[in-house]
């Protein structure tokens, strides 16, 4: 699809959080404590800020392995525990101990090659999560899959073929859900049967045109799409047409998702930019924060009993 000449835009200079992520994913905002937690994919590592006390309440929790998204579990008080993709597939982390077990794991024969990336909570309370080539394995491949995970269950392989499948989501009344497959450069929609959970009539919601790749994008309750693209240091705007209405232009290259916190403000997550220059160098893998007006779609949660 091709750009409109005037977009609607938001400029934000200066980091919130100069956390020099390695390659920062996954911001999930905990209405209950006004905190956001985040992932450093590369760094094996799960952040929490609390947005009420600023930069300086960030916590670190570190593991073996990589820790790729988090979602909050029904009837479970997120402080306590949460849901995370993690290498395997998915587990439960007890926040107080900093460890976890898995509840469930992909059923792929190139378990060893793969890991987890981005992924959701659907209204029915289940979870679609991503994969791709870990780091470290050469080139990455198009050996991913797109999983449905519902408790009690195995996982349900839904899309193979994959090289980077990224953020999946759903429109204000649940009846159409988006998946963003980055290395294509498309998003994808499907009808969404709230009632059951099926879904049918894939088609291209937005074709991105560009040098930079569509990474993790989050809805707002008018249902537009805003949408970070890696290597073009902005997150767009995109109506439910699906047409290009706005950016957020941040001061580094590469940024990864966004997510949106009340208040109408955002939360934009990056990656480093080791072979660029300049700010786009020295704020790489920063986390960003600016008023764009928009309010997040309710979280679901995960059904894990």
């Amino acid at each position: 699809m091709a750009e409109t000449q005037e977009l609607q835009q938001w400029h934000v200079t200066e980091p919130y959080l100069e956390t020099h992520c390695s390659l920062g994913e996954g911001p999930f905002y905990e209405p209950a404590t006004n905190s956001v937690r985040f992932v450093d994919i590369i760094k094996q590592r799960l952040h929490i800020v609390s947005l009420t006390e600023g930069p300086s309440s960030l916590k670190t929790l570190q593991f073996s392995e990589a820790v790729t998204v988090t979602a909050d579990i029904e009837g479970r008080d997120p402080k306590d525990a949460v849901l995370i993709g993690a290498k395997q597939g998915l587990a439960v982390l007890d926040r107080n101990t900093g460890t976890y077990e898995y509840v469930t794991k992909f059923d792929d024969e190139k378990a060893q090659r793969i890991r987890s990336n981005d992924g959701v909570v659907d209204p029915n309370g289940r979870f679609w999560l991503g994969t791709m080539t870990d780091f470290g394995l050469g080139p990455f491949q198009p050996e991913g899959s797109l999983y449905r995970f519902a408790s009690n269950s195995p996982a349900t392989r839904t899309r193979s073929g994959l090289t980077i499948p990224n953020s999946v989501g759903f429109s204000p009344d649940s009846r159409t859900m988006y998946f963003t497959h980055s290395t294509a450069r498309e998003v994808f929609a499907w009808d969404y049967d709230p009632a059951d959970g099926a879904f049918s009539n894939e088609r291209v919601f937005y074709r991105h045109v560009g040098p930079g790749e569509p990474d993790g994008f989050r809805v707002d309750t008018q249902g537009n799409l805003w949408h970070a693209v890696y290597g073009e240091s902005r997150v767009l705007k995109i109506t439910p047409q699906g047409k290009l209405v706005g950016e957020v232009k941040i001061p580094t290259r590469n940024a990864t998702c966004c997510e949106l916190v009340g208040g109408g403000e955002m939360v934009i997550t990056t990656a480093g930019d080791d072979e660029g220059e300049g700010e786009s160098k020295r704020l790489g893998g920063a986390v960003f924060k600016v008023q764009v007006g928009a309010e997040g779609t309710p979280r679901f949660a995960f059904k894990l009993e």
